[in-house]
This record gives C-alpha cells, structure tokens and sequence, in this order.
C-alpha cells in the first residue's frame, strides 16, 4: 500500500479530525482512510436523476386508493358568445 503525508493541516481541522476519529472509535488515519474511500466511493456511483431515485424509494410501497364515486355527469362550459 502507498503512503500518503500530508503538511500543513490547520489545527482546528486536526483537532476535528481528532475527536470524529474517536467517536468512531479509530486512529486519525484509519479516520481519514474511512473519508477518503466514502468520498471517492460515493464520486464514482452513477449519478440516478430525481425521478428515478423517487421511484426506487417507493417501488415496493403499493398504495391502493378508492376513486371516489363520480354523481355529476360532465356537462358543457358554458362560455359567453
């Protein structure tokens, strides 16, 4: 496996980096090596449009609803001449 370093990290980001790696439980470079493959993991899924991804969260929910009863047969507009 290649190794990375990298300089220059601003405290407050370290200091972050820091306290995520512990709430995950894991050293900062297991940390950063968790961040790195969820972002480049989640750059190289295809891209799903809206519609699709709304469709794919609701396919398998089927909801029958009654149509209501219609008592009015349709009539004519009445438009001014």
């Amino acid at each position: 496996m290649a190794t990375l370093t990298i300089r220059r990290i601003d405290d407050r980001l370290k200091q972050a980096l820091r306290h995520r790696a512990a709430r995950h439980g894991r050293s900062m470079e297991a940390e950063v090596r968790a961040i790195l493959d969820e972002v480049l993991r989640a750059d190289e899924a295809p891209t799903r449009g809206l519609g699709t991804r709304v469709h794919q969260r609701f396919a398998d929910d089927h909801v029958d609803l009654p149509r209501p009863a219609r008592h009015d047969a349709a009539r004519a507009a009445d438009l001014p001449t």
